[in-house]
């Protein structure tokens, strides 16, 4: 198995070394582990000649990168308007309470991230939630309990 070494430096020899390319380096690697480590920052400014902290501007500034790395399962509740009139909001209380974490944090063994999303596409079946990539919709806080005990004993 390759280190996590050699797999950024596979993923860096495939740019040129120009700081055009910092972005889809970023995005390489979170998509090879989930997120960016400080290592990786430090490789992606070392090769693409820009300095650390325009790679941790960049990481920073958009939304779809990850500077932790999440669970082996993410929560994602909708809160967009149809999901929080309906209960949305509760059910991440449900899921702080229950996780015993807060939205946009990662459970100490690594099973569970959870945040929020501002919509998922499925405003008729509110309140949704993504476990992973399943939709979990018409959500109480009963059928949250059930899918966190489906989550443990699968």
């Amino acid at each position: 198995m390759n280190s996590q070494v050699e797999v950024i430096d596979e993923i860096l020899e495939c740019y040129p070394e120009k700081p055009e390319y910092l972005i889809f380096l970023l995005q390489d690697i979170q998509s090879a582990y989930g997120y960016i480590s400080p290592e990786s920052m430090q490789a992606v400014s070392d090769y693409a000649g820009v300095p650390i902290t325009q790679v941790y501007s960049v990481a920073t500034f958009y939304q779809s990168f990850r500077l932790e790395p999440k669970g082996e399962h993410e929560l994602r509740v909708c809160l967009g308007t149809a999901c929080y009139l309906k209960g949305g909001q509760r059910i991440v209380e449900e899921l702080e309470r229950k996780l015993n974490i807060k939205a946009g944090e990662t459970t100490e063994d690594m099973i569970y991230t959870l945040d929020t999303v501002n919509c998922v596409g499925a405003c008729a079946l509110s309140p949704v939630m993504m476990v992973d990539d399943k939709y979990e919709t018409n959500l109480t806080a009963g059928k949250v309990n059930k899918i966190l005990k489906n989550i443990e004993t699968e």
